[in-house]
């Protein structure tokens, strides 16, 4: 039988998991409602800029 005990002292993590791991929490990424909020900020900008050029 396995004794799950030993095993268990026996682990170690594999540094690759642990340095993806680092890499993946260390990422500063954008969800949806970011991504929606700057294209809205783009579209306002456009917008304003369109609104310069026609008055001028």
């Amino acid at each position: 039988m396995i004794n799950f005990e030993n095993e268990l002292k026996k682990f170690r993590p594999s540094l690759e998991i642990e340095d993806a791991e680092e890499i993946i929490y260390n990422q500063d990424l954008d969800d949806m409602a970011d991504v929606l909020v700057s294209l809205i900020k783009d579209a306002k900008a456009e917008e304003a800029s369109r609104h310069t050029r026609i008055r001028s």
